[in-house]
């Protein structure tokens, strides 16, 4: 923990260890997901010549883990060490994600049924691994610092994100889609030494008599029982359906429709998403000048209207579209999850941030899979350019859910809930007024 001095002496990154090595270890997961990210749909389209609809079939297996194991996971990470949930989770991941490479070693031997088996492992470590990241870092930081935490945390994870889809794209042009994999299994290992090396440890949570399915009661109660819980838990799960939805599909697009190499598709969506440092970087200024309420509308509504454009996009001169729509959505998704984390860890009691994250992720997370089927069935009915449009159309319509809420009608979200939640009836506390 730190204090003021210590807070006066420079940002978190020089003077808090754990932090950095916790950032560290964020920032090369973040970059290998990202290859794995691209190199997965391009092992499926150009290896195994997959169809619109068994690609985005891809993306959501990695989500799916969400809908099924999220809610006993809030509870069982709650009840756990988080620091070893971590570290297990990553583990599983880097065994998992060698085994591709491994069978594309053997001639004939890797299908697309082995791709599905290994997205729906490593999203299963994935849902352990964010949940009990998200509750861990509340306990490593003091509240003042939790802000600036966040921020680096969302940006560097931005930055590793371009990073690893240029490297991704470059790599699967030199290497093939499945020598990216490689890499990721790297960063894991990267990974796994950082975060063992923290010397923050946790007390073990004392031992709950309360039965597995009355904590998962109480954990979708906080969510649902609480109005800016609720609010952002919907808002986020429709803007995870029509965003991750167009993701899915969107080498596909970029490769058939827009008739890019692999190469080139990595650098374009690896520029495209330099808009998630730009909204890390402002986040904060934003929030501190207008309000975190106004914030989050500016972030949510107003930057993703410029997603229509993506659709747009051409060959030459048309690849602006993408760059400028995938800009801005990249920006205020970021800085959006910034205010929302930190809102979330300041307002939410430390002993329930399990439980509300792996609930609220439920939804968040468990619309993703929902999203790129949705897409593969457009994608294959409608065709690629249509789908784009009306999946695109869809992440700023999400954002309506935050102006018709009392977000609208606030100036700051509050930064306190009431003590009555901690005993399972959720307290409804006011917004800092316009």
């Amino acid at each position: 923990m730190s204090t003021a001095d210590d807070r006066r002496r420079g940002g978190l990154l020089r003077r808090h260890r754990d932090f950095r090595l916790l950032w560290g270890g964020e920032t090369a997961n973040r970059f290998g997901s990202a290859v794995t990210g691209l190199a997965m749909p391009l092992i499926a389209v150009t290896a195994l010549h997959a169809t619109t609809f068994q690609v985005a079939l891809l993306g959501a297996a990695g989500w799916l883990p969400w809908l099924v194991l999220g809610l006993p996971v809030g509870v069982w990470v709650d009840r756990m060490r988080r620091r070893p949930v971590m570290l297990a989770s990553s583990a599983v991941s880097l065994a998992l994600l060698l085994t591709v490479p491994a069978a594309a070693a053997a001639a004939g031997v890797l299908t697309l049924a082995q791709l599905l088996a290994v997205a729906v492992g490593t999203g299963t470590a994935g849902v352990f691994f964010q949940t009990a990241y998200t509750a861990y870092l509340p306990g490593l930081l003091d509240p003042a610092d939790q802000a600036e935490g966040n921020a680096k945390l969302h940006g560097s994870a931005s930055a590793a994100g371009i990073a690893g889809l240029g490297s991704g794209g470059l790599i699967s042009q030199l290497a093939g889609p499945v020598g990216g994999l490689v890499a990721n299994a790297a960063t894991f290992v990267l990974s796994l030494w950082c975060t063992a090396r923290i010397r923050h440890r946790e007390v073990l949570p004392p031992a709950r008599e309360r039965s597995l399915r009355r904590e998962v009661h109480d954990g979708l109660g906080l969510v649902f029982g609480d109005v800016w819980f609720r609010t952002l838990t919907l808002w986020g799960a429709a803007c995870n359906l029509a965003l991750t939805g167009f993701q899915s599909i969107l080498v596909v697009f970029l490769v058939r429709e827009v008739h890019l190499p692999p190469g080139a598709v990595g650098s374009l969506v690896a520029v495209g998403s330099v808009g998630g440092i730009a909204g890390a970087a402002v986040a904060r200024r934003v929030a501190a000048a207008i309000g975190t309420a106004r914030a989050m509308l500016v972030f949510e509504i107003g930057l993703p209207l410029l997603t229509l454009l993506v659709p747009l996009t051409t060959p030459g001169a048309g690849l602006a579209f993408y760059l400028v729509g995938a800009f801005a959505v990249s920006a205020g998704v970021v800085a959006g999850n910034v205010v929302k984390s930190t809102f979330q860890q300041q307002y939410c009691p430390p002993e329930l941030l399990g439980r509300l994250s792996a609930s609220s992720s439920v939804l968040n997370f468990g619309a993703i899979p929902v999203g790129a089927v949705l897409a593969g069935l457009l994608g294959t009915e409608i065709g690629l350019r249509p789908a784009m449009w009306v999946l695109t159309a869809g992440v700023p319509l999400a954002g309506l859910i935050l102006w018709w809420s009392p977000v609208r009608r606030c100036r700051d979200l509050p930064v306190r809930m009431r003590g009555a939640v901690a005993a399972g009836s959720p307290g409804q506390e006011r917004c800092a007024a316009r």
